[in-house]
């Protein structure tokens, strides 16, 4: 080999050298501000939520909190009643959501469950409890009755079928009820809860029971919010019409998600900063464990 390919050589080498030290380079700087911006990114969100924490006492009422802007293609009749807020379906002939607030004084009420369940006497496209006869499903819920211990004519509201849908019965006495028994002990962890559950009514639904012809679900939802707990945090559940293989974890969604697939809009009375950061959460783990 002459020198002067040799010389060639050796200068081809240190250039490959040095462009592949360049690359190095740039690659660590690249990193090195990505990793600072994901840091400066949790410390702006850490320190909105404590500011937003701090003024939990400035937060809406609790009738703000519970307002839902409804799916605009669905029908709605509104109906306030004493524990809870309706907006009721009456071409489907049961709830489109119901919405309440659940207390820790509420969860200790020691009003008799009543057991009686009947037409709504307001509503004319409320469904018959025979409705749901010989059908295999149950009469399910959403604001459960052991959330109104605490009033006589709020309990015997949740009687009313305005309140009801049909659910499979491996959902109503599984995961639903397993749900509901621990929004109460959240509640009374956090003071205060606000809760809005129904179907997914913008599912194709191809399945009716009884003369009414009461939409059958293939899917349901909650949503829940404890406007004290500091941060204040939010948690969904989206459930199939069914038993819930793995019960509550598999089921833990953002409310962003539950919003996604019901049309329906949650907590609009808080600041757009605020849902921005709980609605995007879905930690069960977080829920279940905090003391």
């Amino acid at each position: 080999m002459t020198k002067r390919k040799r010389y060639r050589r050796q200068a081809a080498c240190a250039n490959k050298n040095t462009l592949l030290r360049y690359m190095i380079v740039a690659f660590v700087l690249l990193v090195g501000v990505k990793f600072a911006s994901d840091i400066r990114a949790r410390d702006e969100e850490r320190a909105l939520r404590e500011r937003e924490s701090e003024t939990a006492f400035a937060l809406p009422g609790k009738d703000s909190l519970l307002h839902v802007v409804t799916n605009p293609v669905l029908d709605q009749l509104m109906l306030n009643r004493t524990g809870m807020s309706i907006s009721f379906n009456r071409q489907m002939h049961e709830p489109n959501w119901v919405a309440w607030e659940l207390t820790a004084d509420e969860t200790k009420g020691s009003i008799k469950r009543e057991s009686k369940f009947s037409t709504d006497p307001d509503v004319e496209a409320s469904a018959d409890p025979w409705d749901y006869n010989y059908t295999g499903f149950d009469r399910g819920h959403m604001a459960p009755a052991g959330d109104m211990k605490w009033d006589a004519d709020a309990m015997r509201e949740t009687f009313y079928m305005t309140n009801i849908c049909p659910q499979a019965k491996a959902l109503n006495t599984g995961a639903w009820k397993n749900l509901e028994e621990r929004c109460r002990r959240w509640a009374q962890r956090d003071s205060s809860l606000i809760i809005v559950c129904g179907p997914v009514l913008t599912d194709t639904i191809t399945e009716f029971i009884g003369d009414n012809r009461v939409a059958v679900p293939s899917r349901f939802f909650k949503v829940i919010l404890a406007p004290y707990a500091k941060p204040m945090r939010a948690i969904g559940f989206i459930f199939p019409n069914a038993k819930a293989i793995g019960g509550l974890q598999p089921a833990a969604v953002s409310v962003d998600s539950v919003e996604s697939v019901t049309g329906h809009d949650f907590f609009t009375a808080l600041p757009d900063s605020l849902q921005k950061i709980i609605e995007a959460q879905s930690d069960f783990h977080l829920w279940n464990t905090l003391k």
